[in-house]
């Protein structure tokens, strides 16, 4: 009876995370217009604690705009992929959803972004950002 249970609960947490995929995806799309707008200290108030820990909003503002304003306006942006962890190097245990994104720019016709998510308190935010 406690095996059963124990797949039960297994199955049920994991159904959890499958249906959170969507809002985790919508949530990095949107996060990413705030950042295509070039409103980066917003999108750094958006972001989870995790993310806020590891700069601050000047640092994340210059990081930005010496990232992205060669890139030029954003022309094009699809999912390629979402990958749910519960684990990723140098972060803590928990629930993540890391989104590849292919960004056609207007100075750059192919770019990969990846945009990491964390659950905390039932809530997803972001916590990584990278461009390829």
């Amino acid at each position: 009876m406690k095996r059963l249970f124990l797949v039960v609960f297994a199955a049920v947490l994991s159904f959890s995370v499958a249906a959170d995929e969507p809002k985790a995806v919508d949530l990095a799309t949107n996060w990413l217009k705030v950042v295509d707008a070039g409103k980066y200290a917003e999108s750094w108030n958006q972001s989870g604690p995790m993310f806020q820990r590891q700069l601050s909003t000047k640092e994340w503002e210059q990081a930005l705009t010496k990232v992205r304003t060669p890139l030029g306006k954003t022309l094009k942006r699809t999912v390629k992929t979402s990958n749910e962890y519960n684990s990723l190097p140098g972060a803590p245990d928990g629930e993540y959803i890391v989104v590849d994104l292919e960004t056609s720019f207007q100075n750059k016709k192919a770019a990969l972004e990846t945009v990491t998510v964390r659950k905390t308190n039932d809530e997803w935010r972001v916590v990584g950002y990278f461009i390829n």
